[in-house]
């Protein structure tokens, strides 16, 4: 049974969001702070989080660069909708996904699932035969979920390894933000231009010697992403 831990200071969507996701036997721990959902984090073992944004004290931006630190549990982020620039801040900082309040349950599930399905996966599922990726300095290793550069170890959320496996299996194909969404959210696009270009300037960041003139994740404009097949020195 996977634990999900939901943190608002609105105790009635605390509540709501217990009712629904028990309902799809999940084991719900409560927050009410970003403080306290540090503190849960500590002490249990947790394989996704619910993180509202505007919280007093610790608001969730800041829990949510804390959890960063220790953990690459996925993390969804509650937000407003006037709270657009929270959003991208969050996906910065390292946030996986984000829902809009007020959310339509259905919608919000949906989200769930996709992230534990990767994380889950990454954290140790039972898989069959292996598959080894190589691009320049680049290893991403499938069965052992996980990537060197220069033989050097690579931490990267499921997210991103998910994205970056996609592109190395495809070496100079060009991928829209709306496809890669699609193939690695396993959902219909939803703000899949922004959500996206985070997570790629996330993976420039890990991967590539100098982000800001990446030599294997390029940007073709207007069109998308690829992984170069012959970076350059």
């Amino acid at each position: 049974m996977a634990r999900i831990l939901v943190c608002d200071d609105e105790r009635d969507i605390v509540n709501a969001l217990t009712i629904y996701l028990r309902g799809e036997g999940y084991e719900v721990l409560p927050a009410h702070t970003g403080r306290e959902a540090l503190e849960v984090l500590g002490h249990e073992a947790v394989d996704l989080v619910l993180l509202d944004i505007m919280m007093p004290g610790m608001d969730g931006l800041t829990a949510m660069g804390e959890i960063r630190k220790v953990s690459n549990v996925p993390v969804i982020l509650l937000t407003a909708k006037s709270e657009d620039m929270d959003k991208v801040l969050g996906l910065t900082v390292g946030a996986d996904d984000y829902v809009t309040k007020p959310f339509v349950p259905m919608e919000l599930l949906a989200r769930v699932k996709s992230q534990l399905r990767r994380y889950l996966t990454l954290g140790g599922s039972v898989q069959t035969g292996s598959e080894v990726l190589s691009v320049g300095a680049v290893s991403l290793d499938d069965k052992a979920k996980s990537v060197t550069v220069d033989g050097e170890p690579v931490n990267l959320t499921p997210t991103e390894f998910e994205i970056l496996k996609l592109l190395m299996r495809h070496p100079g194909e060009v991928f829209s933000p709306r496809r890669i969404y699609e193939e690695v959210w396993k959902d219909p696009a939803f703000d899949a231009e922004n959500t996206v270009a985070v997570h790629i300037r996330h993976l420039r960041e890990k991967i590539e010697i100098d982000p800001s003139h990446p030599r294997y994740l390029t940007v073709v404009w207007g069109h998308g992403y690829r992984m170069e097949a012959s970076p350059k020195r």
